[in-house]
């Protein structure tokens, strides 16, 4: 089940809330949903989810008791975690590795792992509560019941943010709402909704179409044109999901951290990453390079660091090379600004550092949706090069209609146009400055505004439109 269904806006995302407002029991009821929730999609996951939530609550409890034995209990919290994404999400990749070097034949000769949903989240939220504990930053969790109900959560079970237990600690078992509250987090997460359905799948349908193409009888513009709609589309599916993950946080009264904070509007590749997949980022700075030493290192061992976390960075987001050499595209681009790069784009102008930052990104974006190496390899010379034989231009018809070309150019819009700093005077009369003069009548436009995106969604729910979701197994 996913946010952006029939099932979950007028089924079973009611009925939740309907119980969860009115029984005083919230962390159980929460719990159970939770678990019903990823039943729903996943039910022979389910101990998996239950198995992750007694291995991390008993390494945390234990190492708050221990003195002796703290460091041993949190590398064996870390390692168990580990092991289990390593088995589930990479147990197949490295057989078929093998199989690829050593020039073995192994297909068949190991069973096939089905990948749990949300096993990347999962496994990154108990390593941070382990650690967490181990540091002292965190009291570890007394009561099993309510660890378990943060480490189900639906909203952020299946694609986050990235909830780390220090986030919400205080809100388990504390969390007082209110109307306005309630009403904030359900506008956040119709905009949420909005990106999904309204851009992001609206542009899906032409990416595919034009991913699935042969790079050989792709043309310079549609080569572009593809990777321009599939930039769209999985930021308005993924930051649309973290937006309804947020907004859902914030109806049960808990504060999820930020996820996304306008990437494409970014000057640089540093500036991108401080700005895409935030609690990501965050999470492998806090855990991973800091830990290796940071920017407290020598130039080299900085550089290498770097190159260490993105290459890792690529890993976690998917089993295969197309992720690796993604990572690493990052990694590289990060080493290139810290020698200097960083520099020159801080003194260019910001609209050309802007879209030297797309050019960049987009082309990683290739590795990460391109079916493996030859295919991105292919597609990016297209981009840049052409065919030596230009193919039959096909008829754009094909790939888009009105109502895909509207979304994408709605959404590179919005994608890149920077906020500004400017200060509406309240006395001019224009839209901002009457809004609120009167707020009522900036009450009443929201309550519009939402309600039509809201339609809006439902109606192309309804209708059954195009409605893939990029991270659902990551």
């Amino acid at each position: 089940m996913v946010f952006s269904s029939i099932t979950f806006l007028f089924y079973f995302f009611p009925i939740f809330l309907f119980c969860y407002y009115l029984l005083p029991w919230k962390n159980t009821v929460l719990l159970v949903a939770s678990l019903l929730f990823y039943a729903w999609g996943e039910p022979a996951f389910v101990p998996l989810l239950i198995c992750s939530a007694i291995l991390n609550y008993g390494v945390g409890y234990a190492i708050s008791r221990s003195a002796r034995y703290r460091k041993f209990l949190l590398v064996l919290g870390i390692c168990a975690n580990l092991g289990i994404l390593l088995y589930y999400k990479y147990f197949n990749f490295i057989i078929a590795t093998i199989g690829d070097v050593f020039r073995l034949d192994l297909a068949g000769k190991f069973p096939a792992i089905v990948l749990p949903l949300g096993v990347s989240f999962l496994t990154f939220q108990g390593i941070s509560y382990v650690i967490d504990v181990y540091r002292g930053d965190v009291n570890a969790q007394k009561s099993f019941w309510n660890f378990a109900m943060y480490k189900a959560m639906f909203p952020q079970l299946i694609a986050g943010p990235i909830v780390r237990y220090h986030d919400v600690a205080d809100q388990i078992t504390d969390r007082p709402l209110d109307n306005e509250r309630i009403w904030f987090g359900f506008k956040i997460f119709v905009i949420g909704l909005g990106q999904k359905v309204l851009i992001a799948n609206s542009v899906a349908l032409a990416a595919d179409r034009i991913f699935a193409i042969p790079p050989s009888q792709l043309g310079v513009a549609q080569a572009w044109a593809g990777i321009a709609c599939y930039s769209i589309q999985i930021l308005y599916d993924f930051g649309g999901y973290s937006n309804m993950a947020i907004g859902i946080g914030h109806m049960l009264g808990f504060k999820y951290p930020p996820n996304f904070n306008q990437p494409y509007s970014a000057t640089s590749i540093t500036e991108f990453w401080r700005r895409w997949h935030m609690s990501l980022s965050s999470w492998f700075r806090d855990y991973l390079y800091i830990p290796l030493g940071g920017n407290r290192t020598t130039p080299l061992r900085n550089y290498v660091n770097l190159s260490v976390v993105f290459l890792l960075c690529g890993l976690w987001h998917g089993a295969a090379w197309t992720f690796v050499v993604w990572g690493a595209w990052h990694g590289l681009l990060l080493v290139i600004e810290r020698v200097g790069m960083a520099s020159f784009l801080g003194k260019i102008p910001r609209t050309v550092a802007q879209i030297y930052t797309l050019i960049a990104v987009m082309v990683g974006w290739v590795f990460f949706r391109a079916k493996d190496l030859p295919h991105a390899l292919d597609y990016i010379r297209v981009m840049f090069v052409g065919n030596q034989i230009e193919p039959e231009p096909m008829p754009w018809s094909l790939h888009f209609d009105k109502v895909s070309v509207t979304a994408l150019v709605v959404g590179i819009v919005l994608a890149t146009w920077r906020r500004t700093d400017r200060r509406y005077d309240s006395a001019r009369f224009d839209l901002i400055g009457a809004l609120r003069q009167r707020p009522w009548l900036a009450g009443a436009a929201e309550l519009v505004l939402t309600s039509t995106v809201l339609l809006f969604c439902a109606s192309s729910l309804a209708a059954g439109t195009y409605n893939p979701f990029i991270y659902f197994r990551f």
